[in-house]
């Protein structure tokens, strides 16, 4: 006997006789006794044939005349699934429909049938069918909250709307009922509708855990309002309990894009206190620490994570090396970073870091010879990692084999904007202007939206005070594109320098160090104020800004030139 038809009769002989699709059926199914007649093997070896070839319409057809001849749930349901991937609804119809009429009790089957007349926009009967269907739940509140999910498929969501829309109709006593009219309407892109059922849902339950925190989630680009909706049940419900707990996790995140990390610090230990093994408190915890300078709490926070087989177990890592660095435990920065796998997202980072350490204690070769690894492991991260190489070169004073290493990179890969970048900067640093300008003007090319880009460019021109008409669309143009990045900020500020406008220079100079104390913003900052008569401030400024960035050379320099 040929293969494929032995495999083809053992796996019709196996759903006749109950497994595979059968073992899903309803258990109190009456199936019919089917023999395995010659006519019966020829049809399914047809229709299974014709499907291995790609034959789909064939192979459909064969298995509907089957379900309809056999009259056996299990071969329409088989019947089905081939009509609905070969993309031919009106036999996976026809076929899902008989399957149902056949095994009235299954929910597979009615789960079925109602997708498939959800993805052929068969509204009315689909409302019908599911209006039928509720009448019969005992509970009703619970199926209400299943329908959704139920059509979720459709891609058609104002057509499921509309359904849903009908068939909760008779229920809108029920919260359960405006609930998933408000989670349909949602789907559907229909905000204000899914607000205006909520609304609904509250006078019918004010306190339902469920509807206050949909209603929170809708009001997430708001996060203020998301919080009043929060702090209002809450202060209803204050007792923890299972029912809220979702909630008040959710307010404690709330509170961190709020930027107010010491009430969601306690709010994140409250949490913690009931869950002592939730993994994902004790991360929370452990990122509020380290943003609110808590080193000794970040690190008692995220160890434990390690032992914990958590997802997040990387960044863990990551971040008790870098704390580890901090504490001037060099190895144990090290074997934190090393445990992190060439597979994880933080592996390029973790190499960069230890690199960077590597470096710091006079082992430069090493860590080069680290980054070179990392880079042939990495392939998504070579870029970076390369510029890594670079940026660590130019550091040691061996900036011509930095550009080379990358100029040597950039041939291989000419479109890639890192490299164009971090050449053009490298170049810049050098004093070779035009090949710096070349590498930007074909950066701006292939990333006409990358502000950077701009930036780089307009700045380089201010710095050496030429062409700041072309230098001043350049930075506008990165100012438009990122109004509140700080370097284009001060970029903004120097050119106003450099054209004599000093207060205008001042209020650009003092948005950027306000946004980022960078020693160089600080450089910039102090000359004008100096200039401006307000030289005890400048003082200050650079008094404060060299604590931070003793090494910076621009700082060093222009402190130099006023206060020798």
């Amino acid at each position: 006997m040929f293969p494929l038809l032995r495999i083809l009769m053992v796996s019709l002989f196996v759903c006749l006789n109950g497994a595979t699709v059968a073992q899903e059926a309803a258990p109190t199914a009456k199936l019919p006794p089917q023999e395995l007649t010659p006519q019966l093997l020829y049809q399914t070896v047809l229709a299974e044939i014709a499907a291995a070839r790609g034959q789909m319409d064939v192979a459909s057809a064969a298995y509907v005349d089957l379900a309809k001849t056999t009259r056996d749930p299990r071969i329409a349901r088989r019947a089905a699934e081939v009509a609905f991937h070969a993309r031919i609804p009106t036999a996976a119809l026809e076929a899902a429909r008989l399957w149902l009429e056949l095994e009235p009790e299954s929910p597979q089957a009615r789960q079925y049938l109602w997708a498939l007349l959800a993805s052929t926009g068969k509204v009315d009967e689909l409302a019908d069918t599911l209006s039928g269907a509720l009448k019969a739940e005992p509970d009703i509140a619970a199926a209400l909250l299943q329908l959704n999910r139920l059509l979720g498929r459709s891609p058609d969501k104002p057509m499921v709307l509309r359904l849903i829309d009908k068939v909760t109709t008779p229920y809108l006593s029920l919260p359960e009922a405006r609930f998933t009219r408000a989670q349909a309407a949602a789907a559907a892109k229909d905000e204000m509708r899914a607000m205006a059922e909520l609304d609904e849902l509250m006078k019918l339950r004010p306190d339902w855990a469920p509807g206050v925190m949909f209603k929170a989630q809708l009001l997430l680009r708001t996060p203020e309002k998301a919080l009043d909706i929060l702090d209002a049940y809450l202060k209803r419900q204050p007792a923890p309990t299972g029912d809220n707990a979702n909630l008040r996790q959710m307010r404690a995140r709330l509170l961190v894009e709020l930027k107010r990390y010491e009430e969601a610090q306690q709010a994140f230990s409250a949490l913690l206190a009931e869950q002592p093994d939730n993994a994902d408190l004790l991360y929370a915890l452990g990122l509020l620490a380290l943003q609110l300078g808590d080193g000794a709490a970040a690190e008692k926070h995220l160890r434990p994570l390690l032992a914990m087989g958590y997802a997040e177990a990387d960044n863990a890592r990551y971040y008790l090396g870098q704390l580890a660095e901090d504490n001037g435990r060099v190895e144990e920065a090290l074997g934190l970073y090393d445990a992190i796998p060439e597979k994880s997202a933080r592996y390029a980072a973790a190499q960069a870091r230890a690199a960077s350490l590597l470096k710091n204690i006079g082992q430069l070769e090493e860590a080069l010879t680290r980054l070179r690894k990392a880079a042939e492991a990495d392939k998504e991260m070579r870029s970076a990692l390369l510029v890594a190489q670079a940026q660590l070169l130019a550091e040691a004073g061996r900036g011509g084999e930095a550009i080379e290493l990358l100029s040597r990179a950039l041939e291989a890969q000419p479109q890639d904007g890192v490299l164009l970048y971090e050449l053009g900067m490298l170049e810049e640093r050098a004093q070779k202007f035009e090949a710096m300008e070349g590498h930007f003007r074909k950066l701006i090319k292939l990333t006409p939206g990358n502000p950077q880009a701009y930036n780089a460019l307009g700045y380089s021109l201010v710095e050496r005070n030429l062409r700041l008409d072309e230098a001043a669309q350049l930075i506008d143009k990165g100012l438009a594109l990122a109004p509140e990045d700080p370097f284009i900020l001060d970029s903004k500020g120097w050119l106003l320098f450099r054209r004599g406008n000093l207060e205008g220079a001042e209020n650009y100079l003092r948005r950027a160090y306000q946004k980022r104390p960078d020693p160089e913003i600080a450089a910039h900052l102090g000359e004008v104020l100096w200039l401006r008569d307000k030289r005890d401030e400048a003082r200050q400024l650079w008094t404060d800004a060299a604590k931070q960035a003793p090494e910076n050379a621009t700082l060093a320099a222009t402190i130099k030139r006023f206060i020798p």
